[in-house]
């Protein structure tokens, strides 16, 4: 009998999980049919939850509209010496659909945010759990009420900061403020709380280095959470629309999703172009939790085991 309710039990609960991954994946689903669909499908009252016939015309228009440089390598501080305050470009790539601009741009934004902030964390994180030193816990209080404050408090004060650098309006005014996380510090100080002193110790009296302590001892035990803190930083600097509709104007250095907001804004409502640009957006996102899901999951259950 036992037996009997055991089995049921499983049974129900891979149901439920079935139902739940099914109305997770569904706007996903929807955004990838969609973007294919006729103008006359996507705008239909009943929903048409398969396309009659594929169509490319969204992505083709998508592709048609506004043309940028595929890159730009700038010299750097030239604006300080140009006559419009503009940095100069010593290389101009070949000119490209504004989508796939805004999709390199994004890209770039996103991983190097995510490289730059597991680096700061990773060595932060560590010294605020092994180290002995003055103010630490201090620092490290200040550190959990920062992950309290809304950025919106210090937009103002960052604005100036970037001008004042002159990022403002380039990817790099999106990708320095992100990259002292409070939350990455704290996500990498639990894990670093498990190492054994013992450990380090023993690497120590070996004549290991500081730096070599992290790279060789350290850094393979963080590992789980280093993987879990490029995803959460991926996603965050991806998805940070309001940070980079603040930073960044002109065409050229848009993300897809600002990209995206100023052709609807310029082709009224059209649900097929935005479905379009979702779906080509959504792409590196889930190559990236497929190369980490293992380290994400990791992650998540970092609490569940002590060693």
């Amino acid at each position: 009998m036992l037996g009997k309710k055991s089995k049921l039990s499983r049974i129900i609960t891979l149901a439920i999980i079935i139902l739940l991954a099914l109305l997770f994946t569904f706007p996903l689903y929807w955004i990838i049919t969609g973007s294919f669909k006729t103008p006359k499908e996507v705008n239909s009252t009943t929903p048409v939850w398969w396309p009659s016939e594929f169509t490319m015309k969204n992505y083709e228009k998508l592709m048609s509209k506004l043309k940028a440089p595929l890159y730009e390598l700038n010299i750097p501080f030239s604006q300080y010496f140009s006559e419009d305050g503009e940095p100069v470009a010593a290389v101009t790539g070949p000119t490209v659909p504004g989508a796939v601009r805004w999709l390199l741009n994004t890209v770039w934004m996103a991983v190097a945010a995510m490289l730059l902030t597991c680096i700061t964390s990773a060595l932060a994180g560590y010294s605020l759990a092994k180290k002995r030193f003055i103010g630490r816990g201090l620092i490290f209080t200040l550190i959990v009420c920062a992950m309290a404050l809304p950025k919106q408090v210090i937009l103002i004060p960052l604005i100036r900061e970037m001008s004042s650098l002159k990022l403002y309006d380039t990817i790099s005014a999106v990708i320095f403020p992100i990259v002292g996380w409070p939350f990455g510090v704290f996500l990498i100080k639990q894990f670093a709380e498990s190492i054994p002193g013992e450990i380090l110790e023993a690497a120590r009296i070996d004549g290991a280095g500081e730096m070599r302590t992290f790279t060789q001892i350290v850094f393979p035990m963080i590992k789980p959470g280093v993987g879990a803190l490029a995803i959460f930083t991926f996603i965050n600097s991806w998805n940070d629309y309001f940070m980079q509709l603040i930073m960044l104007s002109s065409t050229k250095n848009l993300t897809i999703s600002l990209g995206i907001a100023k052709m609807q804004a310029e082709n009224s409502t059209d649900y097929g172009l935005i479905m379009a640009g979702a779906a080509l957006a959504s792409v590196p996102i889930i190559i990236v939790f497929l190369i980490f899901q293992k380290y994400f999951t990791r992650g998540i259950t970092m609490g569940a085991v002590k060693g």
